[in-house]
C-alpha cells in the first residue's frame, strides 16, 4: 500500500510540475506578447515619433478607393529632411524579434531581378507581402483620415509585423529615412551583437 501510495504522490508531483511549467510559460507568453495600446503611442512619442492610426484602402490608383474594414495604428518618424519611416506600434514596442525589425537590421541587398514597384519586390524577396503596393494596377494600401491623398505601402510579414516597405527598401541600400529604427526598436540589433 506504501508502494502505491508513493507511485500516485509520485505522479501528482510530476503532473503538478509539468502542467505548472505550461501555465507559468503560458502566462510569461501571454503577458510578454500583448502590447497595451496606450504604452505603444507613449513609446512611440517619447521616442520622437507620431502615433497614426491608419485604415486599409483598396483601389487607390483610381481617385475613389474603397476604404476596407479594421484600422492599425502606426508610429511615423519624420526626419529634418522630411522623409518619413512608417512601422506598426506592435512592431515598434515588442521587445521580441519581429520579422520587420529583423529585415530592417539584417539590410538585405536588393535582388534587382524585379520588375515594377522596387519596394514591393523587395517586400516579398525577403519573405513579407507588401497586400497592395506593386500587386496590381488598382493599388492601395493603408491611408491616414488626416490625408486621405497619402498611401502608405507596408511590407506586412507572417508573424504581422509590418513595416514601410519604402523605408525597408532604401535602408537595404543604407539610406535611412525619417530615423534610424536601430535606436527606437525595443529589440536590438541582433547582428551587432554577433560582430563583437
Amino acid at each position: 500500500m506504501k508502494r502505491l501510495m508513493g507511485r500516485v504522490a509520485g505522479m501528482l508531483a510530476a503532473f503538478t510540475v509539468l502542467f505548472g511549467a505550461c501555465f507559468s510559460a503560458a502566462a510569461q507568453t501571454s503577458v510578454s506578447t500583448k502590447t497595451p495600446a496606450g504604452s505603444a503611442v507613449q513609446y512611440c512619442a517619447s521616442t520622437g515619433g507620431v502615433a497614426e492610426e491608419m485604415y486599409p484602402a483598396y483601389g487607390t490608383n483610381g481617385g475613389n478607393p474603397l476604404r476596407l474594414s479594421g484600422t492599425q495604428g502606426f508610429c511615423v518618424y519624420t526626419a529634418s529632411d522630411q522623409s518619413q519611416i512608417y512601422l506598426l506600434l506592435s512592431t515598434l514596442y515588442t521587445a521580441h524579434p519581429s520579422l520587420a525589425a529583423l529585415a530592417y537590421y539584417a539590410q538585405v541587398q536588393a535582388s534587382g531581378s524585379c520588375e515594377g514597384n522596387p519596394a514591393s519586390c523587395y517586400c516579398t524577396q525577403l519573405g513579407g507581402s507588401d497586400l497592395f503596393g506593386g500587386v496590381n494596377a488598382a493599388g492601395g494600401g493603408w491611408i491616414p483620415p488626416s490625408d486621405p491623398s497619402f498611401v502608405l505601402e507596408a511590407c506586412i510579414f507572417p508573424d504581422l509585423s509590418s513595416i514601410d516597405s519604402w523605408g525597408l527598401f532604401y535602408h537595404s541600400a543604407g539610406i535611412v529615412r525619417g530615423i534610424d529604427l536601430s535606436k527606437v526598436l525595443r529589440y536590438k540589433n541582433p547582428y551587432n551583437a554577433r560582430k563583437e
